[in-house]
């Protein structure tokens, strides 16, 4: 019955999507500049919208079909949920390689869902969804060049390399020397990413509402909403060029201590638009590189330190937070200053690259984010409690929301030892903690549905850094967990300092707004509620 109804619900998708895509396609395609361009976009939209309902319909059919009858708990539905898992994520990777775009993004979030998928998905999301992304021709990137400063690639610089050296969902970067001599990397926008976009998600969102009706707690809803707002800022490159100086120059006003060892790749503004992105060529490591690290004489100790710190003052002081630090975006090299540390190894420079998605957290977020993390490494369970609310979490949801920072139970996140929060990073640990999500999978469905867009936004950025610590340090380390505590614990003590210093400022143009009779009675009133308080007993 369960099955019928699935490929019922499939059938009604795909004749309502036709019939919309179909409206829609011939008035745009009427009003286009490029109507050939056009229509085989809007070809390709129902195709895709087939794909995505067959994908899930099939999946959703085979979880039906394989688990029906099997007893829950029996090591015979373990083995046979483990084989359901590994089918669907490689037709999920299938169908994100098919429609490219923002399905990649879609199947690269899920490779970073350690606490929230299992572990099926995000091995194969993770083993493929970071370097393996589809490559757009020569005759594609000379198309988007010729609309955006109508030349191709070789007229406007001295040299272009048509094979790009790495490709990712939404662009390609491409190696080219400009005319004055400067090595440089181009980062192309595959063509009609920006057309194509928001039928995408429209289309995904189809899937995903579907998916939801049917299994209730499975529920992503929220990220499609935080996809709708983002994706057209990481669409426009020129944002993305604003973004890279903005975080530079938080580095230099407000955490001048890492300015040097934080950097990001010069932007050539007269070679930028839109959907090209003209940038310094950087040489280095990719973070998770280790042997290679070594080979620049650079400890994995101090670039898991550097990682920790850069992304701690960035989310807790600067309130301007670079969202997508997965692997790929973050190289290490020596640091340009030829600093050592006192073991006589080079001190690293953290290069952050793709700065098309960040956040800001305004003052009443950064202030409870950061009170939480310090009240989470100093295991205070009461200020666990009274900032997760203050966050969204509720007073009956916080247990968990502390889990899901930490990937530990509660009772090792109250620990009062001061390595309560550092994971080993063994087999048998990650499987205690996929049993876990698993087992209050709905509550954490409901608690992704309560939480601000913006916080969603810092778990995930949370779970890149955990990658990418666990690959430097094969676990999490004691270090990483002592800078978030200091970092978190100096940006309370200065926003509070803050508060007051607004509060006094705010008084002091008050007063001067007052009459000089006035001002005289009002401190007057402070003087004898001053002799007030000295009088009573301590």
């Amino acid at each position: 019955m369960a099955a019928r109804s699935l490929w019922r619900t499939r059938s009604k998708l795909l004749v309502v999507g036709t019939a919309v895509c179909g409206g829609s396609g011939a008035a745009f395609i009427a009003s286009s500049e490029d109507p050939t361009a056009t229509l085989k976009l809007c070809t390709n939209i129902p195709v895709r919208l087939y794909r995505n309902t067959v994908t899930a319909a099939s999946i959703a059919f085979d979880y039906e079909y394989s688990l029906t009858g099997l007893a829950e708990g029996s090591s015979e539905k373990a083995k046979v949920k483990h084989e359901v898992h590994l089918r669907s994520a490689q037709k999920l990777q299938e169908l994100c390689f098919k429609n490219g775009g923002i399905y990649i993004k879609l199947g690269q979030h899920i490779g970073q869902l350690d606490y929230l998928v299992p572990e099926e998905y995000v091995r194969t999301m993770r083993e493929s969804m970071l370097n393996k992304c589809p490559v757009s021709s020569y005759e594609q990137v000379c198309e988007v060049f010729k609309k955006e400063v109508g030349e191709t690639p070789d007229k406007v610089f001295a040299e272009f390399d048509p094979v790009p050296i790495a490709s990712a969902s939404l662009a390609q970067v491409h190696v080219a020397r400009t005319h004055e001599g400067k090595k440089v990397a181009v980062k192309v926008q595959h063509a009609h990413m920006t057309d194509s976009a928001a039928a995408d998600t429209a289309a995904v969102g189809v899937i995903v509402n579907t998916l939801h009706r049917i299994f209730p707690s499975f529920d992503y809803r929220w990220l499609l909403e935080e996809m709708s707002e983002s994706l057209p800022k990481e669409l426009d490159f020129l944002v993305e060029a604003k973004n890279s100086e903005k975080c530079l120059d938080n580095f230099r006003k407000l955490s001048p201590h890492l300015a040097e060892y934080v950097y990001a790749p010069t932007i050539y503004w007269n070679l930028t638009s839109s959907k090209l992105l003209t940038m310094e060529f950087m040489d280095g490591a990719q973070v998770n590189d280790v042997a290679t690290i070594k080979k620049l004489g650079i400890q994995p100790f101090d670039v898991s330190k550097l990682v920790s710190q850069a992304f701690a003052e960035m989310m807790f002081k600067h309130g301007f937070v670079h969202c997508d630090p997965h692997a790929a975006n973050l190289i290490v090299r020596p640091s340009p200053s030829g600093k050592r540390n006192i073991y006589g190894k080079k001190k690293p420079q953290l290069v952050l690259l793709d700065h098309g998605l960040y956040k800001e957290l305004d003052f009443d977020t950064r202030f409870n984010y950061a009170s939480l993390w310090k009240a989470l490494v100093f295991a205070d369970a009461n200020a666990i409690k009274k900032h997760s609310a203050k966050l969204g979490a509720g007073d009956d949801l916080y247990v968990l929301f502390a889990g899901i920072l930490t990937m530990r139970p509660w009772n090792q996140v109250v620990d009062t030892s001061v390595d309560h929060l550092v994971i080993p990073g063994t087999k048998e640990d990650l499987s205690e903690m996929q049993m876990y999500a698993s087992q209050y999978f709905p509550q954490i469905s409901e608690l992704l549905r309560r939480l601000p867009r913006v916080i969603l936004l810092m778990l995930k950025t949370n779970d890149c850094l955990r990658s990418v610590n666990n690959e430097l340090m094969r676990g999490s380390s004691l270090e990483s967990f002592l800078i978030i505590g200091k970092v978190s614990s100096d940006a309370v003590m200065e926003a509070k300092r803050s508060q007051r210093k607004s509060l006094m400022e705010w008084f002091r143009v008050w007063l001067e707004g007052l009459s000089v009779e006035a001002r005289l009675w009002v401190m007057q009133f402070a003087l004898w509620m001053l002799q007030v308080r000295r009088a009573l007993p301590l």
